[in-house]
């Protein structure tokens, strides 16, 4: 089993900046992506940042210059600092992995949600 647990999500003013961070644990031989996801209500979910092993990112159009990803892959976390937040960006966020378990295959794991809220 494999677990992510978020945290930082909460309600901001729309200019101010949050950090959300996550942490995988369990049976991880291996990560290879990890990154945020958000789902607003009646929208489908969309990428938000994405960080591979080796560094690379790679950004949705709407965050692009706001937002940035980074990663600590001895610790297995990924982090989102998000700055300039408008009120389009309030949203569920969803931590994501791509990771290969002892045993196992490569599969997406998903932590469970936080929500961030951007309203004065």
């Amino acid at each position: 089993q494999v677990q992510l647990v978020e945290s930082g999500g909460g309600l901001v003013q729309p200019g101010g900046s949050l950090r959300l961070s996550c942490a995988a644990s369990g049976n991880i031989f291996s990560i290879n992506a990890m990154g945020w996801y958000r789902q607003a209500p009646g929208k489908q979910r969309e990428l938000v940042a994405r960080i591979t092993s080796s560094g690379s990112t790679n950004y949705g159009d709407s965050v692009k210059g706001r937002f940035t990803i980074s990663r600590d892959n001895a610790k297995n976390t990924v982090a989102l600092q998000m700055n300039s937040l408008e009120p389009e960006d309030t949203a569920v966020y969803y931590c994501y992995a791509h990771v290969m378990q002892h045993g196992t295959g490569w599969g997406a794991m998903w932590g469970q949600g936080t929500q961030v809220t951007v309203s004065s």
